[in-house]
């Protein structure tokens, strides 16, 4: 099973990360922020620890943006979304309406007789 925690992009790092650093290649600078949203290609995840040694080659800026440490933790509006997705996720679905027995009436639709995955099987109506 794969962590919930995103962990530090260094090598031999298990630390969680709490920054996200990126490249800007044409500008020759390193962008150092709060952790992304979602872990990138082309991104890399630190730690605090390796977040404050970081340091950039000879002819590189490094810009260093202003992380809110309160940012980092889950807000009560996070936690109440959080809380209504399991609860819409817990809820049964109604229970499907079988097509009554017997042949459908010309002109109609296909009905559906069964179900396995995406895929449908749908009993044509007769001539």
């Amino acid at each position: 099973m794969v962590s919930p925690v995103r962990r530090c992009s260094r090598t031999a790092c298990a630390r969680p990360a709490v920054a996200t650093l990126t490249y800007v290649y044409a500008d020759s600078t390193a962008v150092l922020g709060p952790l992304a949203t979602y872990a990138e290609p082309h991104c890399y995840d630190l730690c605090a620890e390796h977040s404050e040694r970081l340091t950039a080659p000879r002819g590189w800026e490094v810009v260093r943006l202003a992380m809110d440490p309160a940012a980092t933790r889950p807000s009560g509006d996070d936690l109440e979304a959080l809380a209504d997705a399991v609860r819409e996720a817990a809820r049964t679905p109604p229970p499907r309406q079988d097509p009554p027995p017997g042949p459908p009436p010309r002109g109609a639709d296909p009905v559906e007789v069964a179900r396995r995955g995406h895929l449908r099987i749908l009993r044509s109506p007769d001539p």
